[in-house]
């Protein structure tokens, strides 16, 4: 099937409100073009290094999304290029993240990654550390930021009800922070990639990150 043909496919299962996110990292800008031309406008890459050099070469109204570990001092590449970044998992990160986006003299979007999977290689704060991270404010520290959800990555296990009880517990954080922050534009949760995204639908994801199943033969 084509990349068209697998896009259609997934669109048709996805309700209002969700939105696709094409993870392009390590395809060919000709592959990304082809989704491009299939309509799609949101592209996702997990290398900094990567997203800075397809970047200038791909249609300047792509929105581009960062969803990869991020190294601290490869924020400056990122910084400048992601509409929005799914994977900051410390303070650390947006300390620096607010350091460039002030030089820049724009704001930088993010999500804030929660820790769901038993897997210890998976990154991000735990639900206590982001709960107290927002009882504290300490958002405030960081004002050319603005957090606009969660970024969640499930266990890898053929267990479904693993998953969704990690979808759940990841959507129920997201409600919890939302009563205490209080801020429009926290809004999003992004949880479900190819092999797991209708259970995050039906959790309550508003953000999916597919790749293999639209780039794959």
């Amino acid at each position: 099937m084509s990349v068209s043909s697998h896009l259609a496919t997934i669109r048709r299962a996805l309700p209002e409100g969700v939105r696709l996110v094409c993870v392009s990292k390590f395809q060919s800008c000709e592959a990304i073009l082809e989704a491009y031309e299939a309509g799609e406008r949101d592209f996702a890459e997990s290398r900094a290094q990567e997203l800075f050099l397809k970047a200038p070469q791909l249609p300047p109204d792509i929105r581009w999304h960062f969803i990869g570990p991020i190294q601290r001092n490869k924020i400056k590449l990122i910084a400048p290029i992601a509409c929005l970044t799914h994977s900051i998992e410390n303070t650390d990160q947006l300390l620096e993240f607010n350091t460039q986006a002030t030089k820049l003299g724009i704001t930088s979007r993010v999500l804030l990654e929660v820790h769901i999977a038993q897997e210890t290689n998976k990154h991000g704060f735990s639900a206590d550390e982001l709960e107290r991270f927002f009882e504290q404010k300490r958002w405030t520290a960081f004002p050319s930021v603005q957090i606009c959800g969660v970024m969640g990555i499930a266990t890898q296990t053929d267990n479904q009800q693993q998953i969704a009880t990690e979808f759940d517990d990841l959507a129920r954080l997201f409600l919890r922070i939302k009563n205490i922050y209080l801020d429009a534009h926290f809004s999003e949760i992004s949880m479900g990639m190819s092999d797991d995204f209708p259970l995050a639908i039906a959790r309550g994801s508003t953000m999916i990150r597919i790749g293999s199943a639209i780039f794959s033969d």
